[in-house]
């Protein structure tokens, strides 16, 4: 015969398995409804440069080397960095239907910003472009760049179109 004291390990014991299912059941619904964020896979650093920058046209807003305003060289060019990868890829330049290749480099944070152009016999401005670069403001639609591990005076504002 059982007492009183077994009926209610008996109860509790049952209440706390349904507990359990319930709650396993609710978290594994809200992890199947999640559409919205970045997936485990893609941090917020991704989501935000593949949204803002990625398959995206820019122009060249600001370029100073040493003082010397150049912007004018790149009147026209739009600039595309296409996707691959999140950290590198293609891209391209545009003028008047002229369209030069290259490829783009970035780091995990995406402080960094590797551009080379290099088809043969490029505009002698590209080489201005062809370095490694550091945002100095990600402040979109312009992003605001200086060389990096250097402190040579150079600008490059790149304005999203």
């Amino acid at each position: 015969m059982k007492g009183a004291n077994d009926n209610t390990i008996d109860f509790l014991f049952r209440w706390r398995m349904l507990i359990a299912v319930l709650l396993a059941m609710t978290i594994l619904l809200m992890q199947g409804c999640k559409k919205d964020g970045p997936t485990a896979s893609q941090s917020l650093y991704e989501k935000y440069f593949e949204e803002n920058v990625l398959n995206r046209d820019f122009k060249v807003s600001l370029a100073t080397d040493n003082g010397s305003n150049i912007t004018s060289q790149y009147d026209g060019w739009l600039f595309k960095l296409l996707k691959n990868t999140y950290y590198g890829g293609p891209m391209t330049a545009v003028k008047g239907g002229v369209t030069y290749t290259g490829t783009w480099a970035s780091n995990d944070d995406y402080g960094k910003l590797t551009i080379l152009i290099n088809q043969p016999s490029v505009p002698a401005a590209f080489v201005f472009l062809n370095r490694e670069w550091r945002f100095t403001k990600k402040d979109l639609p312009t992003m605001e760049l200086a060389p990096w591990g250097t402190s040579t005076a150079m600008v490059l504002h790149m304005q999203r179109q």
